[in-house]
């Protein structure tokens, strides 16, 4: 056994989740009129009821003894301070300090980065306000109004999924257009659609080197320069999010429109940084501050609240309860909003790229579960498809619904129909139907008893099953931000208690580097073979098809 599994506090966890296993949320519900009220809290504009939990006061209880063991607010702390937390990489993790706005100093190696943030800041804010103004002209003398904005990974699922989110406070006048995958495909349908003398392209790569990245922005200044741009127009069409500024201004950029990058903020949680530039272009940069300033309203909630009351403790401490005593191994995120949608595809990055590790400590392999599968979808189509597997189905699917209780320009019946179905279905899933209620609805059918003892025993479905309802008045940009940093403080309290380290990725770095060996073999095609036989026969395939 491992230090953490053999403490006292694993231990009792354990005890009492075999105690919980054995009773039911309906009875609960049943027996204390309360549970609701008790077992719901809010900040920063997020009203969270975690009441449909398999969950008592002991269990609560016995999670925050786990948390106070594993020392997450001394990690919560360092972490805030810029303390070399990530300690595979040797790096302070500070994407707070992207958003912070106490006016206080925050000290690495011995030096304030706020100047430098705010600086940044205000360069964003100067080129968002110059391209909404029609200032910021094409070689031709034309606005550029049409911004394709190119990354990967965070640089891309951030921008992409924020802006989404906040259609209702969209810029009119300008349209942005995200790439990321490699295949062609994508950036040749998103160019295909627009006006070479209209376009500014904004690449986004720390390195100046990711290879998807790169190669869309070659594809992209190849289609510039093919409609009639030339290599000096470079610097008026294309911008960059780096910290290669030779690698940039040597692709024609110019050195002012470069916007810094730094190595103390992880990919996926980037979109603080200058990496949001897209996001300020779609909604203007006082909405985009108003979602850093919803971001730091979160992380003084994170900081000051006790555990009891604080909304990223209480939704770690229930993925821990059920991923390590419950034998969980997804969790699902179900936005009701349209414009949330892509929420889940964010968060697993997120959750799923930070804690899916298996080293706990120095060196020490875990002998428990870590990082969640996460998945998820819009409500409510995914109650036509998948919903079926977390009501009747044998795994036991955690689930985190959200709803924004105002929506802007939206017609009452269809927002009255959404919200009739989130809240009913986490009723279904806790409540469920048993085999005498069943039975019951059939009575009246005239079926043998046979049958009817068969068909009640299909549509019996046991409840129990867990969830939390997050609602907000309505997901404005402060709003979003606090969402998204409630979901970073729980990923990382839950690598604090499994002592994963959350902010490197080097299963993400071992593909590149493979994917760059194996490019060099369908590119450079007389070359030798040396991988194994499986992907030698692929990459002997790929070459006959391909000349």
């Amino acid at each position: 056994m491992t230090a953490l599994t053999d403490s006292s506090h694993w231990q009792h966890l354990s005890s009492l989740a075999a105690q919980v296993k054995q009773q039911h949320l309906r009875d609960w519900f049943a027996a204390d009129p309360q549970r609701a009220q008790r077992y719901t809290v809010a900040a920063c504009g997020i009203e969270l009821d975690y009441s449909k939990n398999l969950i008592t006061n002991d269990v609560m209880q016995a999670l925050q003894g786990l948390a106070q063991h594993c020392e997450v607010n001394v990690k919560r702390d360092a972490m805030f301070k810029g303390k070399v937390i990530n300690h595979t990489e040797k790096r302070a993790v500070l994407h707070t300090a992207l958003r912070n706005y106490s006016g206080q100093p925050v000290i690495l190696d011995g030096e304030d980065v706020m100047p430098e943030v705010q600086a940044c800041q205000q360069k964003i804010k100067a080129f968002v306000d110059k391209v909404h103004r029609g200032e910021c002209l094409g070689y031709t003398g034309k606005p550029l109004t049409q911004i394709v904005s190119i990354g990967i990974g965070g640089s891309f699922l951030g921008p992409k999924i924020m802006s989404e989110a906040l259609k209702p406070y969209w810029y009119k006048g300008v349209k942005v257009h995200y790439v990321a995958n490699v295949d062609g495909c994508h950036i040749q349908d998103v160019l295909a659609n627009l006006d070479h003398q209209e376009t500014l392209v904004v690449m986004s790569s720390k390195s100046f080197t990711t290879q998807e990245t790169l190669q869309n922005t070659l594809t992209a200044k190849a289609w510039f320069l093919k409609a009639g741009g030339s290599q000096k127009d470079i610097a008026k069409h294309f911008v960059a999010v780096s910290s290669n500024i030779k690698a940039a201004t040597d692709f024609g950029m110019a050195a002012d429109n470069i916007f810094p990058m730094w190595d103390w903020v992880g990919g996926r949680y980037s979109l603080w940084s200058a990496i949001g530039l897209p996001i300020a272009l779609t909604i203007g940069y006082e909405h985009y501050e108003a979602l850093l300033k919803g971001a730091y309203a979160m992380d003084k909630h994170f900081q000051q609240a006790p555990v009891e009351q604080n909304l990223p403790m209480i939704l770690a401490l229930l993925g821990v309860w059920y991923i390590n005593f419950f034998g969980a191994q997804s969790h699902v995120l179900l936005p009701y909003y349209h414009y949330l949608r892509g929420f889940p595809a964010y968060v697993q990055q997120l959750d799923m790229e930070s804690n899916g590790k298996r080293i706990a400590g120095a060196s020490e392999v875990t002998d428990y579960p870590t990082g969640p599968l996460i998945w998820g979808s819009e409500g409510t189509n995914g109650q036509h498809s998948f919903h079926q597997l977390i009501h009747q189905g044998t795994l036991l699917i955690p689930a985190d619904f959200m709803l924004p209780l105002n929506v802007p320009n939206q017609d009452k019946t269809h927002h009255a129909m959404l919200a009739s179905n989130c809240f009913g279905q986490t009723q279904a899933l806790m409540q469920g139907k048993t085999l005498a209620e069943c039975k019951a609805d059939l009575a009246s059918k005239n079926l043998d008893a046979a049958t009817l003892d068969s068909l009640a025993a299909h549509k019996t479905m046991p409840g129990n099953k867990p969830s939390n309802t997050l609602l907000f008045q309505q997901l404005d940009p402060s709003t979003l931000g606090a969402l998204v940093a409630l979901y970073e403080h729980k990923v990382f309290v839950q690598g604090a208690i499994w002592g994963v380290n959350s902010f490197d990725q080097w299963g993400v770095e071992l593909g590149k580097e493979l994917g760059n060996q194996v490019l060099d073999k369908l590119v450079n095609t007389e070359s030798a073979l040396n991988f194994d036989a499986s992907t030698n026969q692929l990459i002997s395939k790929f070459r006959q098809a391909n000349g």
